[in-house]
């Protein structure tokens, strides 16, 4: 226990000021919140405006960072506990929980501000976002699977925000684009739950739907992954408004989420960590290129 707690104390000298801030607002996963963000406004904006750009991706980058930084000072101690989160700087003490308090609060501030800045429903939605985040999903991880639908949720508002930022509206629009991010959620999160299934029971965490790794965790899985791809081509029939895609898009798109589909059915057959993490990679790569390929579709209209 001695050599453990110098080992810990040890790496965190390590670590810079800087270091400890990316780690507690979770700077790649607040990029790729920005990233989704930026896609859907430029998806709806008919003239780009590069100071809503701005305001959109650093209000977007405090929003999560601070829904980040609840996150860490409420799991503190079972953070501690796991090893890929011992190393964050709340479990290790090179931060205070009352510092990361007082960054948190302040992110909230600016975040919510700056978005307001843009238009009232987009500060709604990014506040709306925090709150699930911080008050429901992360309480509930403990407590019930039933989370990760909670967490979907606020995981699933970014693409969407983009829109509502560019139109000051929400509508089917950005309705679809919610789908398709809540229903990528699933497949994307249970997959890390199963790879990381002993680290999050040894934390208490319930993150797989049947709490096991069995083939009934997966046939949700394939349910979800199939409600996505679905959901992502409905644009191709003309039917959500202004947002519409063309048919070789949509098989692109069907395409893509085949590489998801190949892996879920490949962890149904083997049930192997090596291949829960291949369809995590292969959730990132389809969530990442759908939003570009969207994006390069409504500038080929």
């Amino acid at each position: 226990m001695v050599e453990n707690t110098k080992s810990i104390q040890k790496s965190a000298v390590q670590y810079s000021v800087f270091d400890d801030f990316k780690q507690l607002t979770k700077v790649g996963l607040s990029l790729s919140v920005v990233f989704s963000s930026v896609a859907g406004y430029l998806l709806a904006a008919q003239t780009i405006d590069w100071k809503i750009v701005f305001l959109l991706a650093v209000g977007g980058y405090f929003m999560v960072g601070a829904s980040n930084a609840y996150n860490q000072i409420i799991e503190k101690d079972t953070d501690a506990l796991m090893s890929r989160t011992k190393i964050r700087p709340l479990p290790t003490g090179r931060m205070s929980v009352n510092t990361a308090f007082i960054i948190a609060v302040i992110m909230t501030v600016l975040g919510i501000g700056i978005l307001y800045t843009i238009n009232q429903k987009v500060a709604f939605f990014g506040a709306i976002s925090i709150f699930l985040y911080t008050s429901a999903y992360t309480p509930l991880k403990s407590v019930t699977p039933f989370s990760v639908f909670v967490g979907a949720i606020p995981g699933a508002i970014p693409f969407m925000l983009g829109w509502v930022a560019a139109t000051n509206d929400f509508s089917i629009e950005p309705g679809i684009l919610f789908l398709i991010q809540f229903f990528w959620q699933f497949p994307h999160f249970w997959a890390i739950g199963w790879f990381n299934y002993d680290e999050y029971h040894k934390a208490g965490f319930n993150m797989l739907p049947t709490r096991r790794k069995d083939t009934n965790t997966v046939r949700q899985i394939i349910l979800y992954i199939v409600s996505m791809m679905l959901v992502s081509i409905i644009p191709v029939f003309h039917k959500t408004g202004t947002f519409y895609i063309y048919t070789v898009t949509a098989v692109i798109v069907l395409l893509l989420g085949a590489i998801m589909l190949y892996y879920a059915i490949k962890l149904y057959k083997d049930r192997t960590d090596k291949t829960a993490r291949h369809l995590m990679l292969s959730s990132v790569l389809y969530i990442t290129l759908l939003q570009i390929i969207y994006v390069v579709d409504k500038f080929l209209h």
